[in-house]
């Protein structure tokens, strides 16, 4: 393994650490909260007062609303481990997949709002369990409240790295605010063109707001960086999902990948894609299918001929990881 890509677990501490001894955390926690007054904390710009419990299309209002959390071993291996990621599902979203796995978590915001010290102690009960890492899943709507649990978190104990689980549909913003904060950024790459995101995301901005996003957190974090044991540390980790007939879009999300964070980049491209969310109307039939054999190997020969040599390798799932 390239020296660069490698540091002992010993020698690790998780970067958050850092901001809360210098003070910064809690500067930056002041600075988040004063965003939900009038919330644009991702690229939906609801502009509702959440303070006072309004909702927009995250349907998330003062408190996050957290569907599970668990010693999750869907995840990459670099994640699971032996002992699993330390996933906290957050319920709601902002974007609108119309393929979406979660359906329940993410469009009808299932599960339990919860303050802050509720938060914290389940950071710290997935660390007794022996996680690898804490595993924040859909966190784009969240972060001043991500930040509100972290701090109690820390200051009971809590020493594993962070890992922001993200559809990709960030701010710079709340990127921004995460940096010094995040050790592990894993943003999902879905679409590339305006019109698909329009169609199936119901987002057309997503694509650049995704660049945007993805290209703070590289510079925050760099490649993925592992431990003895092939557990990450450190850096960024996509995915993409191969959908049936977006060939192209496939394509150029990873030539751009290539050109703009490099060849060191990890990627993990899914294959897993399977009809789902509001897929079964007549809406969208062109999507209502598996993806072919052949469209996942031309996934795959587009990565290595753009020169990515960083694929997540691994058997197939009997279970989707926790993707958006």
């Amino acid at each position: 393994m390239h020296e660069t890509l490698f540091i002992p677990r010993q020698s690790f501490a998780p970067v958050y650490l850092r901001s809360f001894e210098s003070g910064e955390l809690k500067h930056r926690l002041k600075s988040a909260l004063g965003e939900l007054g009038n919330c644009r904390l991702c690229p939906r710009d609801c502009d509702v007062n959440r303070l006072n419990n309004q909702i927009g299309v995250c349907r998330t209002g003062r408190h996050a609303v957290v569907s599970s959390h668990l010693a999750h071993f869907g995840e990459e291996h670099c994640l699971r481990g032996s002992r699993g990621s330390g996933t906290i599902f957050f319920a709601g979203c902002n974007l609108r997949c119309v393929f979406c796995q979660n359906y329940d978590i993410s469009w009808l915001g299932e599960g339990s709002p919860t303050p802050p010290g509720e938060l914290a102690e389940m950071m710290l009960q997935l660390q007794r369990l022996g996680c690898h890492n804490i595993n924040f899943v859909t966190p784009e709507h969240v972060v001043p409240q991500i930040l509100e649990g972290l701090l109690p978190a820390i200051e009971h104990g809590l020493r594993l790295p962070l890992v922001y689980n993200t559809g990709g549909y960030d701010t710079l913003e709340s990127i921004e605010l995460m940096d010094g904060v995040v050790d592990v950024y894993m943003p999902d790459f879905k679409i590339w063109s305006v019109e698909t995101a329009r169609r199936y995301l119901k987002a057309p901005n997503y694509p650049q707001a995704a660049r945007r996003a993805i290209l703070e957190m590289h510079s925050q974090v760099g490649p993925l960086v592992f431990d003895e044991r092939a557990l990450a540390l450190r850096g960024v980790l996509i995915r993409h999902l191969v959908m049936p007939g977006l060939v192209d879009e496939t394509r150029q999300i990873l030539k751009w990948i290539a050109d703009e964070l490099g060849p060191d980049t990890y990627v993990n491209l899914m294959d897993q894609y399977s009809p789902a969310g509001r897929v079964g109307s007549s809406d969208y039939p062109e999507v209502s299918r598996l993806i072919t054999s052949k469209e996942y190997e031309a996934a795959l020969e587009t990565a290595y001929a753009v020169g990515l040599r960083r694929l997540d390798h691994r058997a197939p799932q009997r279970y989707p990881a926790a993707c958006h």
